[in-house]
């Protein structure tokens, strides 16, 4: 039997410490009291498991799975569940605040959760994650359901496991329960529109920028940093509307090409290729952290938390930064960013397309209605366009980064509904 060791946390500032001092602020500009400040900075719940799984070749190992519950105060928990040998409690801690803040900013009747599972998903068959998801999923019975928990895929994880979840949780509870997980299959209950949803967020959200700065989207250069799901569709979405697509990235490297990467060729070669871009001849090979500070109008960062550090502000030249990931910049790295000029469309204003249609997905399964991909999409629109416009105004206001006006506005809303509700 082995087991799989924690993760270590890569620096001291820690993806947690990072969303505490963003909260900080945020609560300081707002004139938060002291009793609500103590309940929103400290999460609801931490639930840690140890989840034995019988390997192929019939060994043991003991996996280690986390679920956070942040806040319940606005509605039933909404969060991914990540695959990834860097998960650990600080990580999930953070993102699990971070969906709070999220689905108050676009203005969606949920609180905030994450979980994960430390492993390696391409190291393991399909059964091994099999087994893994319906162990997590049984180990979390009593957290998960359709209203107090509903997990969503994250790095890692996708429409495959979200239909073992929704089964293994349905088998518990004795009948189908669709509305328990999202980012399902569509046959199975998923909504139409939902892949591409955090994608098309960001453009939605990069156009509103674009908009604002008096950038024209047919004139502007984009860097993507990151080309897996919420990368390629932002990419393909936004040169759909104008913008030339100059470098994308990913675990092989950056691409870069100054005349545009055709983005639809880019995809079908990567799709091809076993999901990496390692070999394109639409562009050159740079290295993969240069593309963070190439010289274009937007950049979309769109992978993985503290890509853009002390050690690298100071050199991005793009004029508006679009988080396609959760927590790409690093607290101390703001203020650099700031001094710079550089609008910066925050992580839980940017990406949250994703959880907007989740909530779409689980309306329909409790409606036993579905919606065509239309209506998503115009619905999803309206919803980040009004939650950009807000954010925007509220930086005005405060006289502070779009970023600290995203936590203004979520944590304002949160603190609202905690004193109406009556505390605890």
């Amino acid at each position: 039997m082995s087991y799989i060791e924690p993760a270590p946390i890569k620096d001291k500032e820690n993806p947690f410490e990072s969303m505490m001092k963003r909260f900080k602020q945020a609560s300081h500009s707002l004139g938060l009291d002291d009793e609500i400040y103590n309940v929103l900075k400290s999460p609801d719940k931490q639930v840690i498991v140890s989840l034995p799984v019988t390997m192929d070749d019939g060994s043991i190992r003991v996996f280690e799975g986390y679920r956070v519950i942040h806040s319940n105060i606005l509605g039933p928990t909404k969060g991914g569940v990540r695959y990834d040998m860097g998960v650990n409690l600080d990580e999930v801690k953070a993102l699990a605040a971070w969906m709070t803040w999220k689905c108050a900013v676009v203005d969606i009747p949920y609180g905030g959760a994450k979980g994960g599972i430390r492993c390696n998903p391409r190291e393991m068959s399909a059964g091994e994650i099999e087994r893994l998801t319906r162990s997590y999923t049984t180990a979390m019975n009593d957290i998960f359901g359709p209203d107090k928990d509903i997990p969503a895929p994250d790095m890692g994880t996708g429409q495959r496991e979200m239909a073992w979840m929704m089964d293994e949780y349905s088998r518990n509870q004795g009948k189908t329960v669709t509305g328990v997980v999202t980012g399902k299959p569509l046959f199975l209950g998923g909504s139409l529109g939902r892949e591409e949803a955090t994608g098309r967020g960001v453009m939605i959200s990069a156009l509103a920028a674009m908009e604002r700065m008096k950038i024209n989207p047919y004139k502007a250069t984009v860097a993507v940093q990151g080309f897996g799901n919420v990368g390629s569709f932002a990419s393909l979405l936004l040169e759909e509307r104008g913008a030339m697509i100059v470098a994308v990235s990913d675990i092989s490297g950056a691409y870069y090409n100054k005349n545009g990467i055709d983005i639809k060729k880019a995809i079908e070669y990567r799709n091809s290729n076993g999901g990496t871009m390692e070999g394109f001849e639409g562009a050159e090979k740079i290295g993969g952290s240069d593309i963070l500070t190439l010289d274009v109008d937007v950049l979309v960062p769109a992978a993985k938390e503290d890509v853009i550090t002390t050690r690298n502000a100071a050199d991005i030249k793009a004029k508006l930064i679009v988080e396609g990931a959760n927590g790409p910049t690093s607290a101390n790295a703001d203020q650099i960013i700031n001094d710079k000029g550089i609008v910066v469309v925050p992580d839980i204003l940017a990406n949250a397309g994703g959880v907007t249609v989740s909530y779409f997905e689980w309306v329909q399964n409790r409606l036993g209605y579905k919606w065509t991909r239309e209506r998503v999409n115009r619905r999803s629109d309206r919803t980040i366009r009004a939650a950009f416009s807000n954010v925007w105004a509220t930086s005005e206001e405060y006289g502070v980064s779009l970023r600290i006006a995203a936590y203004i506005v979520a944590i304002d809303k949160v603190a609202k509904a905690y004193k109406f509700r009556g505390g605890f």
